[in-house]
């Protein structure tokens, strides 16, 4: 049933974080300082797990490929946002509005199963020590990257595809401060049940997938740790997974709050604020965790340090 004129669409409107003036000015400064020290987090996570030899290790590929996500779905986001706060209208043109979606939900979804990877690297590494660099081999490592990122991406097009096909009615507004799945399906005019279908099947496949290689891994790494005699060796062992525990639990906990809930009760104000944390928050997050956490991350600082202070005497 048609819902009203199809339109054909140059731009759309985000209504934004919020749309009362006096926060404009201050939302902007705050969520500058977000995305740039997400930037700066992220960025300089993969440059240290690049260039310093002691952390050339399975753990820290993923680790870069994680900040090389992050990155990416902040960036997808973050500058959009940022120019819509000191602009009187807050448009954005149809083409970037899915290429927008398309990376959003590439990143989003590629995020979700490299953290799977990492906690399966946890588990061989605390499970199987001596077998650790046979089994993680460079191949296997890229083949746990690699899976995710074409799935990703095979994924992000049929959904954005999908909606972009479709016919949108006379509003051009977006309930949203940049262009998602659900606030795009409700300017539709035809029929978007196989879209929604498309969304909620995959939606529950990747976060109950996900979720679970990382609850069996974390499980057998708790029964291989209980196993030890050494305190010492027991609590190294949880000190290795306490960054990785730290970032799966924020994330995913955020995540299963905003889609894990009826049709009927979502609120797109509340989706809003669920956004921000998982979009610019969480992605500067990461990085300080992992340096905060991490002694083999601190002492790479270190040294780089160390090392450009020399350069620059």
């Amino acid at each position: 049933m048609e819902k009203g004129n199809v339109t054909v669409l140059k731009d759309f409107i985000l209504l934004g974080v919020t749309d009362r003036p006096d926060l404009q000015a201050p939302f902007f400064v705050l969520f500058l300082i977000i995305y740039a020290m997400s930037v700066l987090g992220n960025v300089g996570l993969v440059i240290l797990t690049k260039v310093d030899s002691r952390l050339q290790t399975p753990m820290y590929f993923f680790l870069r490929h994680l900040a090389l996500i992050d990155f990416g779905y902040s960036t997808a986001v973050g500058p959009q946002m940022l120019v819509n706060f000191v602009t009187k209208q807050n448009t954005i043109p149809y083409n970037l509005c899915a290429t927008q979606l398309a990376f959003f939900i590439f990143f989003i979804i590629s995020e979700l199963f490299v953290l799977s990877a990492m906690a399966y690297d946890r588990y061989v590494a605390i499970c199987n020590p001596l077998l650790y660099m046979v089994i993680m081999s460079q191949k296997v490592c890229w083949t746990l990257v690699a899976i995710p990122y074409l799935y990703s991406a095979f994924l992000s097009l049929i959904t954005t595809i999908k909606i972009f096909i479709s016919s949108f009615c006379g509003s051009t507004v977006i309930s949203h401060f940049y262009c998602d799945s659900l606030p795009l399906l409700t300017l539709l005019c035809s029929s978007t049940w196989d879209v929604e279908l498309i969304i909620l099947i995959f939606s529950a496949f990747n976060l109950v997938s996900s979720l679970s290689i990382v609850l069996v891994s974390y499980v057998l790494i708790l029964l291989a740790i209980l196993r030890m005699n050494s305190a010492e060796g027991r609590n190294k062992a949880f000190s290795t997974c306490g960054s990785h525990l730290t970032v799966v639990v924020v994330l995913y906990g955020t995540l299963f709050f905003m889609y894990v809930q009826p049709k009927s009760s979502h609120s797109f104000e509340t989706d809003k604020m669920a956004s921000v944390f998982y979009t610019l928050v969480i992605p500067m997050l990461n990085p300080i965790i992992y340096s905060l956490r991490n002694q083999e991350v601190k002492g790479a600082l270190h040294r780089v340090w160390r090392n450009l202070c020399k350069l620059s005497i």
